[in-house]
Order: structure tokens, then C-alpha cells, then sequence
């Protein structure tokens, strides 16, 4: 363990650390979702729940569970020490594996309180990991790997639920086994993640020490960047909502256009998805100053935005496959989402000099964005329910692209605004722009 933690620090920055680091931390995160999206392939028919549909009550309960888990996050992710991350991560997913137990064994309906349980521990995974990795000045590059798990890790997770769906396991017991094929790589993923050293003095120079936040300066952060935070979490809600609907009723989507009987679907759509984001996310990493790099970062997300519209509106007229549809909205959807999960707040934190985490912000909006994608849920369920879960979504893509483009330019604006008034910032209070 030791020569392993002497490389990496002899190493910093290069690449073999990025690739070391990157990957470890895909792994654990990746592993995660075996434990929280296996679920969702699961079609659950003719099943109710006072009158809820048996899926949505499952769907709603481990989003309010996490949900509830993202606001808890704002104080414990923040105030997280480094010596307890690793040992946090590995109870975390054993309770979460646990309550899928429950959940197979417990007799439907009333199984449908381990979801909650399933939930409320697996909202702070991210934080813990992305804390391994945030500081630093290959930061971006580091992160960009970690975000493809939103992409991949999903449907890896999916696709194997699928796979045991199909050799005759049942809808209950899937969960959890899927969960237990993934146990050892994520134990041994946690142990290769927890060798990464400290960022160095040249990351701390470049990107700002990151110190754990308590109350107080958590609430001072919030007061100086308030109206730029609110804008930000306005467009997370949307986008959190949204990424949730389609993932969660993936299934649902694919059995709408014909395709629910080939499994590997899941996995082959995500490759153009993949390289695409991570080819212009890449980009971040080679922008030096800060502000410039939250300038082009909203401009991503203003591209993924547009992006879902437009090609939601394409697939209805016909000009495009139902295949290419899926590809485009979620690489639209990934392009806007994942930069508030990486660069955006990383680079904040350096640009105004915050004295902080991203736990903090992050948690913040995260609370929040799952806050919206509850009430979504609960909305389609009892007010909406005549609907289809696949033009539900149609009809979503269209909000989320006008509502979110709108936002996103007003932070452009506030982006503008503030770099306006450097010099009038203050050096008491504990930021400053570059």
C-alpha cells in the first residue's frame, strides 16, 4: 500500500496518476449503480400500490430516499474529514445492498419501503468520490472520466438486470443479486481510490486549497454568490428531473419503440454518447483561467440543452430514427448535466477563491434537482397518469431545452456581470476573483 501511494505521489499529474486515480474512481462509481438503477429494468405488471403504479412507487420512494440523502449531504459531505471517506463509501453500499435483500424477500406491496432505504444512503456516494479528485489542477480530466459513469454504469447495470430477467430470475430477487455480482470489484475499487494522495502545493496555487465547511462559512458562500447559485440550481432541477425520467423509464422508452427484447441496446447507445461528451467536456481541462472556463462550461450546457429540444422536435417529424433520438437526447442531456456534477463548481471555487469543497455547492443544488425530480414523479402519477411515461418525456425534452436555454443565458449574464466588478469585491470577504 505504501509504494502505491509513493508512486502517486511521486507522480502527480502524470499520466499515469490521471489514469491510476480516473479509473478507481469510475470503478466506485460505477459500482454504485449496480446497487441503485438494476431496479428499473424490471417492468412490475399489473401491479398497484394504493393506487399508484407498483413501478412508480418504487421509482418515487428510492428518489425521495435520495433525495433526502442529498440534503443530508450539504452538512456531512461538506464536513467530511479525508481519513473517513473510504470507510463511508463501504457502509454506505452495504445498507444499500441490504435493503435490497429486504426488498426481494419482503412481500409485494410492502416491499416498497427498502427502496427508501435503498436510497438514502447511495446520494452521498458522489461526494465522497469526487472529493478524491477535486483540487487539483487535472481536475477536469479526472472528472470527465468519472462523469461517463452517468453514462455507462446505468445501463452496464440495466443491461445485467436485463440479462438475469431473461434466464428466468425474478423481478425481486434481480436487485440484489446484481448487487452482489458487483461487491468485490467495488471493494477493491474503494481500496485503489483511497491510495490517492492530497493535492499538491501546485494544485492548491492553481485551484485553491479545499478545506472541509462548516455552518457558518457555508452560509456566508451562499449570501455572496446567491443570485448566480439560485439560477444554477433553477437549471439543475430541470435537468436533474429530466435525466431521472428517461433513465428511470429507459425501459419503458424502449419498449415504446420496439426494442425491449434486445438488452445489449442499453449498453451499444451509450459509446457515441460517450465519446462525444467527453470529447467536448475535454476541452475544460485546457482552458487555464477560470472564469473564462465557467464561460465555456454554461456554454456546454446551453449546446446539450438546445440539443434535446431540437432533436426531440427532429424524431417527431420524422427525420430522424428512434435510435438516433435516444443518442441525441441523452448526449444532450449529459452535455448540460455533468458539468454541474465536475467542472462547474470546481471551477467556481477557484475563480472566486472560496474558501470550501465542492461537496458543499454541489449537495446543494443536487438536493434541490432531486426535490424537482420527485415532484415530476408524483405530478405524471396523479395528474398526468393518462399519459405514457414515452410522451411524457417527449413533452418534457421541450421544457427542459426552452426553460433551461432561458436560465442558462441569464447566468451567462450574471458570469459577465460579476467579472465587471472585480475590482469593487471586497478582500475581506472570502473570495476574490483572478
Amino acid at each position: 500500500m505504501q509504494s502505491i501511494q509513493h508512486w502517486l505521489r511521486q507522480k502527480q499529474h502524470a499520466i499515469g496518476f490521471v489514469i491510476f486515480v480516473s479509473l478507481a474512481a469510475f470503478s466506485t462509481y460505477a459500482c454504485m449503480y449496480a446497487f441503485r438503477k438494476a431496479f428499473s429494468v424490471g417492468i412490475f405488471e399489473n401491479m398497484t400500490f394504493f393506487g399508484l403504479e407498483y413501478k412508480s412507487a418504487l421509482i418515487i420512494l428510492q428518489a425521495i430516499g435520495y433525495m433526502l440523502s442529498k440534503f443530508l449531504g450539504i452538512k456531512f459531505i461538506s464536513e467530511m474529514s479525508p481519513q473517513r471517506r473510504a470507510k463511508m463509501l463501504v457502509v454506505l453500499i452495504f445498507i444499500a445492498e441490504f435493503a435490497l435483500i429486504g426488498f426481494a424477500y419482503v412481500p409485494a406491496p410492502y416491499n416498497v419501503i427498502f427502496l427508501f432505504l435503498n436510497g438514502l444512503p447511495l446520494g452521498m456516494i458522489w461526494g465522497i468520490v469526487f472529493s478524491y479528485l477535486e483540487g487539483r489542477r487535472t481536475t477536469e480530466v479526472l472528472g470527465a472520466i468519472l462523469s461517463t459513469t452517468f453514462i455507462i454504469a446505468s445501463n452496464v447495470a440495466k443491461s445485467v438486470g436485463q440479462a438475469l430477467i431473461l434466464w428466468g430470475v425474478s423481478e425481486f430477487q434481480m436487485p440484489y443479486l446484481v448487487g452482489l455480482i458487483f461487491t468485490i470489484p467495488l471493494l477493491i475499487s474503494v481500496w485503489l481510490l483511497n491510495q490517492t494522495p492530497p493535492p499538491n502545493k501546485e494544485d492548491e496555487h492553481s485551484r485553491i486549497k479545499r478545506v472541509p465547511m462548516e455552518a457558518k462559512n457555508r452560509w456566508e458562500t451562499f449570501k455572496s454568490m446567491a443570485f448566480g447559485l439560485i439560477l444554477l440550481i433553477l437549471n439543475y432541477m430541470f435537468l436533474t428531473a429530466y435525466r431521472d425520467l428517461r433513465s428511470n423509464y429507459a425501459s419503458d422508452i424502449w419498449r415504446a419503440l420496439g426494442y425491449e427484447s434486445e438488452p445489449s441496446l442499453y449498453v451499444t447507445t451509450t459509446i457515441p454518447m460517450t465519446l462525444i461528451v467527453l470529447g467536448l467536456l475535454g476541452f475544460i481541462f485546457l482552458i487555464k483561467n477560470n472564469l473564462k472556463a465557467l464561460y465555456f462550461i454554461q456554454f456546454i450546457v446551453l449546446l446539450g440543452l438546445v440539443m434535446v429540444g431540437v432533436s426531440t422536435f427532429a424524431f417527431e417529424m420524422g427525420w430522424i430514427s428512434g435510435v438516433l433520438w435516444i443518442i441525441a437526447i441523452g448526449t444532450g442531456t449529459y452535455l448540460a448535466y455533468i458539468p454541474f456534477n465536475c467542472f462547474l463548481f470546481e471551477r467556481t471555487i477557484a475563480a472566486f477563491k472560496i474558501m470550501g469543497n465542492v461537496g458543499f455547492f454541489i449537495y446543494l443544488a443536487d438536493s434541490f434537482g432531486y426535490l424537482a425530480s420527485v415532484g415530476i414523479l408524483l405530478y405524471k402519477n396523479f395528474f398526468q397518469s393518462q399519459v405514457s411515461w414515452f410522451h411524457f418525456i417527449i413533452q418534457a425534452s421541450y421544457i427542459l431545452s426552452i426553460v433551461g436555454t432561458f436560465t442558462s443565458i441569464l447566468t451567462l449574464i450574471y458570469y459577465w456581470r460579476k467579472s465587471l466588478s472585480i475590482k469593487q469585491v471586497s478582500p475581506k470577504m472570502n473570495f476574490a476573483m483572478q
